[in-house]
């Protein structure tokens, strides 16, 4: 990973304490389109469109920007 995957992986994990968790810079490297993966026990209860949500307004600040992101999450079983 690099520095910026990093900072968002470091954001992520303290928010939310994820089981597993996944960021790519998906842009060539200039830090403008992410894939993140994660998967926690926040999510428990919340519904797919509210569990984007929680991870938007988590990362808030940076998506404001980027171009696109690709978000996959999904509770702990």
């Amino acid at each position: 990973m690099d520095d910026y995957e990093e900072q968002i992986y470091d954001i992520l994990d303290r928010q939310l304490l994820p089981k597993s968790l996944e960021v790519r810079d998906i842009s060539g490297g200039c830090g403008s389109m992410f894939s993140i993966s994660i998967e926690s026990d926040k999510f428990r209860g919340l519904s797919t469109i509210k569990q984007h949500r929680l991870v938007n307004t988590i990362l808030k600040d940076e998506i404001s920007k980027w171009h696109g992101l690709q978000l996959k999450t999904k509770k702990t079983e």
